[in-house]
């Protein structure tokens, strides 16, 4: 629960974690071009024998604007660091054989995204699947003698041939209508095309390919993995390897406005998913099996049709018994843990399970004790994913404001912390960043309400500096210790500015209460937070100009700055707009995901007058803040609509105002030039106003 103590400093920035400032005035400051090149490692997996840690790495490519992934290998103590494969069409998605001798992985260098496999002792990678359809989402049986992935088919279809000829039949169809007798008809930022993305299983036979894929959810009108960011997390073998668990939302109709994802299981030679949580009508997701097979762990949340809702840890005893095993009742491990579990793995013993969560503006990793439930932190400061518990230590993937992620360890207590990894050390030597700070202030209803600022580059305490303030999107989201690659504080840093980030009523890693409480508040209680926020940050760092602040946000932040725009507008020299919502009730009409207005506001526009009351929309005739408005064509979340209408409110009324279209890009700006364009537009505009005798 948010506690209610005064503007009380808070530091959490051990050198372990940030290192201390140093004297940097002699490099260049941090930019877009920095960030934009970074070596980003993810996927990290360890060999089942303790011995290795598996990871991708992302390069960027300039010249083909795009990033390009490749696999990576090293001892446990970070030895013997090796590029394992270089092919240029990218490989990701490592999963080890249980021999530790083998990583499978999948790549696109046949034309389509296939399985391949490569010896950890070098070698050609060889091709381990050849099918008509590209493949995603892989995992192996426990055994390794069978392989599960994800593929997209049409459901009436009895086989891969028949979805490949209808797919070329529509191709060399010179009609492009497209016909539609229910929602979704476009999500994310895709058109919906009649498929689905199923799980298919595969025997691997003795020379390493595989025989026929069988689909084990032969028949159901639903995605498993979920679309659009689901994954291999969402399913996982049986003990016995005879089975499937698998999450998906048979949800028919209802699909868009329903946030009711079930556990099924599927036997793989004889495929007829069973739901193993019709007693719970919201979100189940992340199956995991307890090492000796007994006990099944997921996540689930309580609150049906609401996506913010906290995960809980849920087990329940297992016992295989031929065609349906035998599953016990629920036992809520974590209901006393007021975080919401991003992850969920077992301890090597069984005994307790490993997930990170928000915490307090950062992503720390916790073990919670599977019987108990009591929670103890492992890992706090920065941003912590893909942990694992081999051999007594446990290994984790960390990044955090002053750092792009890197590996490390740990002991089973939280201590003996060893770093494994020193990707772009060479570029981040060479160049000034700014140093972050957390802070509280009592915000609104007299909660304590937390806060990041990050110093400008080369900063000197005798000097006064404009501020970027920015504001986080979800709006259940946290702007917390973390080295992002869309929002990066450090770009702004290395611009010369001062960044305030707020973590507002809303907000994740401050107890559900404090995330709920932004339901039908969205324009009250953050943007209260926000003012105190910003004020507590001017009077507590006296070398921020509080005559130059640009606010800056996207998604929900986009929709708070249209909001500032006309509830704050005389506060702010300009701001920038990025994919924001600004007619709440159009926003509904054309968005996908239909259960988050119909939470967050109580209701559909016809029976709810939150739409009317915190739509930004209404309050356009007290606009006047020059504004800079970002969106892209395939942004499905929040249309193209709201941007351009956000654009035509600001023209018509005289308002100084720019748009920045991007026609190939979603909710996020993901290709390399387009960011770098993205970041030259949004720190050229807030210059022009906020540093008008530096503009560029």
């Amino acid at each position: 629960m948010p506690m209610k103590n005064l503007c009380l400093s808070i530091v959490l920035l051990a050198a372990a974690v940030l290192p201390v400032r140093a004297q940097e005035s002699g490099v260049e400051p941090f930019s877009a071009e920095h960030l934009v090149m970074m070596d980003r490692i993810s996927s990290t997996t360890v060999s089942p024998d303790g011995e290795h840690v598996a990871f991708v790495v992302r390069h960027t490519d300039r010249e083909a604007n795009r990033g390009r992934t490749d696999l990576y290998l090293m001892e446990n103590d970070g030895e013997d660091l090796r590029r394992l494969t270089a092919d240029p069409a990218g490989d990701w998605n490592p999963v080890w054989a249980p021999d530790s001798q083998w990583i499978y992985f999948l790549s696109s260098r046949s034309g389509s995204s296939q399985i391949w496999r490569i010896r950890i002792d070098g070698g050609e990678a060889q091709p381990v699947s050849d099918l008509p359809l590209g493949v995603g989402d892989l995992k192996l049986s426990p055994d390794g003698r069978q392989v599960a992935f994800s593929m997209e088919v049409f459901v009436d279809c009895p086989d891969l041939e028949c979805t490949t000829e209808r797919l070329e039949e529509r191709e060399d169809d010179d009609r492009s209508g497209m016909v539609y007798d229910q929602l979704f008809v476009r999500h994310w930022d895709t058109w919906k095309d009649g498929r689905r993305r199923h799980l298919f299983v595969a025997r691997v036979l003795d020379d390493g390919t595989i025989d026929e894929p069988i689909d084990v959810m032969p028949d159901m009108d639903a995605d498993s993995p979920s679309k659009p960011f689901g994954g291999a997390s969402e399913y996982t073998f049986t003990p016995d390897g005879t089975g499937i668990v698998f999450t998906a939302r048979n949800a028919g109709a209802q699909e868009p406005w329903s946030t009711n994802f079930d556990l099924y299981h599927s036997l793989i030679l004889d495929p007829r998913p069973q739901n193993l949580t019709t007693d719970n009508e919201a979100w189940d997701t992340t199956p995991v099996f307890s090492p000796d097979g007994s006990a099944l762990a997921f996540l689930s949340m309580r609150v049906p049709n609401y996506e913010a809702d906290r995960y809980r840890i849920v087990t329940r005893n297992w016992e295989s018994t031929g065609n349906q095993p035998k599953v016990g009742p629920r036992h809520w491990v974590s209901e006393d843990w007021d975080r919401s579990a991003y992850s969920l793995g077992w301890t090597e013993e069984g005994r307790a399970f490993l997930s990170h969560a928000n915490h307090l503006g950062r992503r720390a990793l916790f073990r919670i004790d599977a019987r108990t439930g009591e929670s103890e932190i492992l890992v706090d400061g920065g941003s912590v994913k893909s942990e694992e518990h081999r051999d007594g230590r446990i290994y984790f993937a960390e990044d955090n404001f002053r750092s792009p992620v890197q590996i490390f360890s740990i002991d089973e207590d939280g201590g003996d912390r060893k770093q494994l990894t020193d990707f772009n050390t060479e570029r981040l030597a060479k160049v000034a960043m700014g140093e972050p700070e957390q802070f509280t202030f009592t915000g609104a209803n007299g909660d304590e309400v937390y806060a990041w600022i990050v110093e400008p580059a080369n900063f000197d305490p005798d000097r006064t500096y404009p501020v970027a303030f920015l504001i986080h999107g979800g709006p259940q989201g946290s702007f917390g210790q973390g080295f992002h690659y869309r929002w990066n504080p450090q770009t702004y840093a290395g611009a010369g500015y001062a960044s305030v980030m707020v973590d507002f009523h809303g907000s994740t890693g401050y107890g559900q209460d404090f995330t709920d409480s932004i339901q039908d508040n969205w324009g009250g209680w953050p943007l209260e937070d926000l003012q105190k926020g910003l004020a507590a940050a001017l009077e507590r760092y006296p070398w921020m100009d509080d005559e130059r602040v640009a606010a800056l946000g996207a998604s929900y932040g986009g929709y708070m700055i249209n909001w500032i725009a006309g509830n704050w507008p005389e506060r702010f020299t300009c701001l920038v707009n990025h994919d924001g919502l600004f007619d709440l009730e159009s926003m509904y009409y054309s968005t996908e995901e239909l259960w988050f207005p119909e939470r967050e506001f109580g209701g559909q526009p016809w029976n709810s007058r939150a739409y009317e009351r915190w739509s930004p929309s209404n309050h356009v005739e007290k606009w006047q803040t020059p504004m800079l408005v970002v969106h892209g064509e395939l942004d499905y979340r929040v249309p193209i609509g709201e941007g351009l209408q956000t654009f035509t409110a600001l023209q018509r009324r005289g308002i100084p105002s720019r748009l920045l279209y991007f026609p190939d890009e979603n909710h996020w700006v993901l290709q390399p030039e387009n960011s770098l364009m993205w970041h030259e537009e949004v720190i050229g505009w807030i210059d022009r106003w906020t540093k008008p005798g530096e503009a560029r």
